[in-house]
């Protein structure tokens, strides 16, 4: 038995947690879930590890040491369900912590990251033993698939922030086309943490040079929805600062679409020289945007002007090859110019099966 504390949402931790969980009560059927706040929903397998929470009724005398896993913030996987093993698994982004994420991961047996980045800056602050579990990608929904529109549609999903770069993708975008070319670029960045910004964030695009060739994208309901967005897209853009996994850019890779990133912190555990365009990153700075960080602690990449000269360069190249596939009548080159192979390849051993499989190695279950 697993005592499991993950939230069921569609934000960033309830659908690692979730995924994870969903494999994990295939191979221990046992397992009990304690869902952080109230769940998004409940399907099968949330009710199953629910009504697993009163499998064993026991005295404290009884009480059998099953380990705990808390998939949540690093300021706040100290508390634990039952009395055995404790395992805490954030997904951060920095390379520092606060005195309050360090007081709440050292109360854990074992810490769980999804990356060898993040744990190289846990064990350089003192934390051991330090274990990575990889996230995934659900290639049963996110399958490849090419775009049929003639235009070369570039895509970012993530809620709008300065450590996802979405000030630098404008940047970008407007460097490296014209009015006359043929390019779009699709948006799916609802925040629903920052309200009106929303809106200044919007109005940023809007107002720019190829603001009429810029369109945005709801958030979705299901992840059968966004893969129905994705699919229509020819190439991902992640100009990320910095990153704790990003789920979005491995299910474009798993689409079969190209994908520009920068070449720094957890998305490198998944994206090299073959399955993506990289961005060299030749420092870090303070991480600041005043509004979800302060820059009193940690660091992320600095996207200078080598880094947006290759972001720009990267995004020509796609559309080069966009438009020899739009001049040839041949399926088979059509696939060559325009599917990542090396991305899908790597996207079926990134699955959340694997990751399940990993944790519980890690358990040494």
């Amino acid at each position: 038995m697993i005592n499991f504390q993950t939230p069921i949402s569609s934000l960033g931790y309830g659908v690692a947690g979730y995924n994870i969980f969903k494999e994990i009560i295939k191979i221990h059927p046992s397992t009990a879930l304690y869902p952080i706040s109230t769940p998004e929903f409940i399907d099968k397998h949330v009710e199953q590890g629910m009504a697993n929470r009163g499998q064993y009724k026991l005295t404290t005398d009884q009480q059998i040491p099953f380990p705990s896993v808390k998939i949540w913030h690093q300021n706040d996987v100290h508390t634990q369900i039952g009395k055995g093993k404790h395992i805490g698994f954030p997904i951060f982004e920095l390379t520092e912590f606060s005195e309050e994420e360090k007081l709440s991961m050292s109360h854990c047996d074992t810490l769980f990251v999804c990356s060898q980045w993040a744990k190289e800056i846990l064990i350089e602050q003192g934390f051991c033993p330090v274990h990575v579990v990889p996230l995934g990608v659900d290639t049963e929904i996110f399958k490849p698939h090419l775009g049929s529109r003639d235009a070369t549609i570039f895509f970012n999903c993530g809620k709008w922030e300065v450590r996802k770069g979405h000030d630098i993708l404008i940047e970008c975008f407007n460097a490296a086309f014209e009015p006359r070319d043929n390019v779009e670029l699709w948006m799916m960045c609802d925040n629903p943490f920052i309200g009106q910004m929303n809106d200044q964030w919007k109005s940023l695009y809007k107002n720019s040079k190829l603001g009429d060739k810029i369109k945005f994208i709801p958030r979705q309901n299901t992840h059968e929805d966004v893969y129905n967005v994705m699919k229509q897209a020819d190439c991902g853009v992640f100009p990320a600062r910095a990153e704790g996994w990003n789920l979005e850019l491995l299910e474009m890779m798993a689409c079969g679409k190209d994908v520009i990133a920068t070449n720094y912190s957890a998305h490198t555990e998944f994206c090299n020289k073959d399955n993506c365009y990289l961005v060299d990153i030749d420092e870090l700075e303070r991480a600041y945007d005043g509004v979800f960080f302060s820059g009193e602690y940690g660091e992320w990449a600095r996207i200078n002007d080598s880094a947006k000269s290759q972001f720009v360069e990267h995004m020509r190249t796609v559309h080069g090859i966009k438009e020899q596939y739009t001049n040839s009548w041949s399926q088979d080159m059509r696939d060559k110019l325009l599917k990542n192979h090396a991305g899908i390849k790597t996207a079926n051993k990134f699955t959340w099966e694997n990751s399940a499989k990993e944790l519980i190695n890690g358990l040494k279950l």
